[in-house]
């Protein structure tokens, strides 16, 4: 049986369930500590000395090492997995797609998720940027997914699970995911190659 790991993370953010989603596929037990990072959880000295950056998701190996940020751990869970490609190209894609995620596709629709659905701020508040790179990483998606069943080629891979966990919520953040066809079946798609929960099910 697999080594079991302790997970420090929210059930309201994509990151912190990508990792656990991992984790559940691969048959690793997963303790989960529900730990919301807005009401300053994060940021107590017992939590900053396992993560000094005070940020989930985090977690806690059986052998008590700790690793952060959720494509890293991810990665660690599936290692030697047909979630990471023996191919070496599509292996390569699959880490092309996961450093787009956090630097083109998160930081716009996670972001007005966040601020739009959770925290309520008005939309006319909203820097307009969020909508308009939103939009772009949603046609990006788009384009490959008219040629490809997963981003990575024919098999699901960690770049869908990197990809899947915000996009299936855009329209919380005001997004229109019926402009985006391929994109909309290819997250059917991965929800039941993962057997993936209702959106914002408590874990």
């Amino acid at each position: 049986m697999p080594e079991p790991i302790t997970l420090y993370g929210s059930y309201i953010s994509g990151n912190c369930l990508k990792p656990k989603w991992v984790a559940d596929r691969l048959g690793v037990p997963v303790k989960w500590i529900e730990t919301d990072a807005f009401d300053g959880s994060t940021r107590t000295p017992a939590f900053l000395k396992l993560n000094p950056a005070g940020q989930v998701p985090l977690a806690v190996l059986a052998d008590g090492r700790t690793l952060a940020q959720s494509n890293a751990i991810m990665i660690h869970l599936a290692e030697g997995s047909a979630l990471i490609p023996s191919d070496s190209y599509q292996r390569a894609k699959m880490y092309e797609w996961m450093f787009w995620e956090q630097y083109s596709h998160e930081p716009y629709i996670a972001v007005r998720i966040a601020r739009l659905h959770y925290l309520k701020t008005p939309a006319e508040d909203l820097d307009p940027k969020l909508l308009t790179r939103g939009n772009e990483a949603l046609a990006r998606m788009e384009l490959q997914l008219s040629d490809t069943s997963y981003l990575a080629g024919e098999a699901v891979s960690l770049a869908d699970i990197a990809l899947v966990a915000y996009t299936r919520k855009a329209r919380m953040g005001g997004y229109t995911l019926s402009d985006y066809v391929a994109v909309v079946q290819w997250i059917g798609r991965v929800e039941r190659a993962l057997n993936l929960p209702p959106i914002d099910a408590p874990v």
